[in-house]
């Protein structure tokens, strides 16, 4: 097989790790995805990933329930460090160097987010795990993707999503005439309001030309065939 790309930047939710129990982390799925990770680095493509928290908590749904939605955001920072730091282990685990670097300085675990220190650390071959979003609350790991992968110069964007094979017209769960579109350009992904990361993240992407693609991260060897550019779900701002 041959890499398509030289650098991916690759979002993981924190509901990702959970697995089935819907809360917690699951060594399990976490030990399946460090391996599909590292089936991707063996092509020499260059791999950052974007983990979330919502395994722990989700700082909008906390704040919907009436908590200080600044302070609930920041806590769902310091899950994605937690969960950063459990990816960390499964990867090199599977035999890949790593670093974590955290918006959110916590120097006594994690290196602080440098773009420059990032690039090195990709160029010499490691796994880099971006942690604790942008750093600032009202700002989804959605768009903290979209700006690592500006910053880093990513080719392309992997919204790894569980049970969600691609960007559908409406919910498939609830409009069972639902279509699945296999490419979407920026703007009709803006304004018919797909829900393929939110709206702050896509404009991002499409100002800085960086492509998407969204698929079930769920069904083994999707993240391989996505990086060896076998056409998989649905292809945002590509041609």
């Amino acid at each position: 097989m041959k890499a398509a790309y030289r650098r991916l930047v690759i979002k993981v939710s924190g509901e990702r790790l959970a697995g089935e129990r819907g809360f917690g982390i699951s060594p399990t799925v976490i030990a399946a995805l460090a391996q599909e990770i590292y089936e991707v680095h063996q092509l020499g493509t260059q791999v950052g990933i974007v983990i979330g928290g919502g395994n722990v908590i989700r700082g909008i749904a906390a704040a919907d329930e009436g908590m200080d939605r600044a302070a609930a955001d920041y806590m769902g920072m310091l899950a994605g460090a937690i969960n950063a730091l459990a990816l960390q282990d499964a990867l090199e685990k599977a035999g890949m160097q790593t670093r974590v670097l955290t918006a959110l300085e916590i120097s006594s675990v994690a290196e602080p987010y440098i773009r420059r220190r990032a690039v090195r650390h990709l160029e010499k071959g490691r796994v880099v795990v971006f942690a604790c979003g942008t750093g600032n609350p009202y700002f989804s790991t959605d768009t903290a993707a979209a700006l690592r992968g500006a910053e880093i110069g990513a080719e392309l964007i992997l919204m790894a999503k569980s049970g969600v094979d691609g960007v559908y017209s409406a919910d498939p769960k609830i409009d069972p005439s639902a279509t699945r579109y296999d490419t979407l350009s920026y703007d009709e992904a803006i304004q018919k309001n797909l829900q393929v990361m939110d709206q702050t993240a896509l404009a991002l992407c499409r100002e800085n030309n960086l492509p998407v693609i969204v698929f079930d991260t769920a069904v083994p060897g999707n993240i391989l065939r996505v990086a060896t550019g076998e056409r998989v779900g649905t292809r945002v701002g590509m041609e």
